[in-house]
């Protein structure tokens, strides 16, 4: 079973992560993904463990971005993959069997790919242009034409820079769910309108479940 709703915590303090997930949490949310990008090394594992303490009193499942081990280590719920991370088969012999993985695609072709290496989900944009990234955004038109030609009961997750208003249009093309970052920072409550939006707590995913 994968939520419908995805929230990816990418900020530059460990104290801003634990705030920012603990309000996740408090509003609702029902997976975090903790992106380690801008935390110092020597600081990973430790904010890794303060974080599934959180994530595991609101019985909130936790992914961890990028770093397979630290998944491994504290028994997270799965890992999620950047094209430029280890490859999925790589990281797939360091993880428990019940870890899932996730990973990001930009094109019809990525997402074969990604199917192929048997991923559980997978997060498919940007919907909309994002900073700093050269990416072509797909858009409404994008996400219907990748998700016609799949067809496939992988889930299907729109990202970048997607507010409660897309939410409707972006469903009706047959993407299952959302990843939100910067979108919820500004109000966690929002939260609780993506959930009602989505409107339903998981997509059922038909060949892999968390633990």
């Amino acid at each position: 079973m994968i939520p419908k709703l995805h929230y990816r915590s990418q900020a530059s303090s460990t104290i801003d992560h634990l705030q920012n997930i603990q309000k996740a949490c408090s509003c609702g949310v029902e997976l975090v993904q903790l992106d380690l990008d801008h935390i110092p090394v020597k600081d990973h594992l430790n904010l890794a463990e303060e974080v599934i303490k959180i994530t595991a009193h609101f019985q909130t499942r936790l992914v961890i971005k990028t770093h397979y081990k630290i998944a491994h280590e504290i028994k997270a719920d799965g890992i999620f993959l950047e094209p430029q991370d280890h490859s999925i088969e790589h990281a797939r012999k360091h993880l428990y069997t019940w870890q899932t993985i996730g990973a990001t695609a930009h094109t019809l072709q990525d997402c074969e790919n990604l199917i192929s290496k048997d991923v559980d989900y997978i997060a498919l944009g940007p919907y909309k242009a994002i900073n700093d990234s050269t990416i072509t955004p797909l858009g409404i038109n994008g996400y219907t034409a990748i998700v016609d030609a799949l067809e496939t009961f992988t889930p299907i997750l729109g990202y970048g820079n997607v507010t409660t208003e897309d939410v409707n249009d972006i469903l009706e093309t047959g993407v299952s769910g959302l990843l939100v970052a910067q979108g919820l920072h500004a109000d966690f409550n929002s939260i609780k309108k993506f959930n009602q939006l989505l409107g339903a707590s998981v997509v059922e995913e038909m060949r892999h479940s968390f633990k």
